[in-house]
């Protein structure tokens, strides 16, 4: 509704799934594709597994995210996909969501205020943020950016899967990550081998 009410926009498809969208990608000519980073389905559920298979199957069609995400790691691989235009958080979308999507027809990339905000906190954040992880938790988050399950982590280090898994959540909380998806990026954009 508040696309169409510019009267140089025209939204030719409306989906629900990450597979729904794929389906109606193949099948229908767009010029530009606005999505949810978070919308559940079976194939590509994982947002930034979405974003990357249209960037692959579709690396022409430019995409505007919406998200209502505040992790600035997750945000910022997301604006560095290269065939993301635009990324808007849910808080300024309907100030900032035709912006968006003029910008991202003409090439330009544009970022909403909210997720501006968040890459500036981000800055300002020391960068030493896991000294608040005690040393187990720190073991335990070190293995998982290696690409270890908790089972294999659980082994390794002598402990119960259960031990592990709450060292995990709690390490997650203490960083301010709600998923694993959030964790590897906050990882990667911060070079933590812990």
């Amino acid at each position: 509704m508040l696309l169409e009410q510019s009267s140089d926009l025209r939204v030719v498809a409306e989906v629900t799934s990450p597979d729904e969208l794929i389906r109606v990608l193949g099948s229908t000519e767009c010029d530009l594709v606005v999505t949810d980073f978070n919308m559940p389905g079976e194939q590509a559920a994982d947002g930034l597994s979405l974003l990357q298979l249209l960037g692959r199957r579709w690396p022409e069609r430019p995409i505007v995210v919406l998200t209502q995400l505040g992790n600035s790691a997750t945000l910022n691989s997301i604006a560095r996909l290269p065939n993301v235009r635009g990324l808007v958080s849910k808080a300024d979308t309907v100030k900032e969501l035709p912006m968006a999507v003029q910008a991202a027809t003409v090439g330009r990339q544009y970022i909403s205020v909210s997720v501006k905000r968040q890459f500036d906190l981000a800055r300002t954040e020391a960068p030493g943020a896991t000294t608040t992880l005690s040393r187990r938790e720190a073991e335990v988050m070190r293995l998982f950016a290696s690409g270890n399950t908790v089972s294999e982590i659980a082994r390794q280090l002598n402990r119960s899967v259960k031990t592990v898994s709450s060292q995990k959540v709690e390490a997650m909380r203490k960083l301010g990550v709600k998923s694993d998806l959030e964790f590897y990026s906050y990882a990667r954009e911060h070079g933590l081998g812990f």
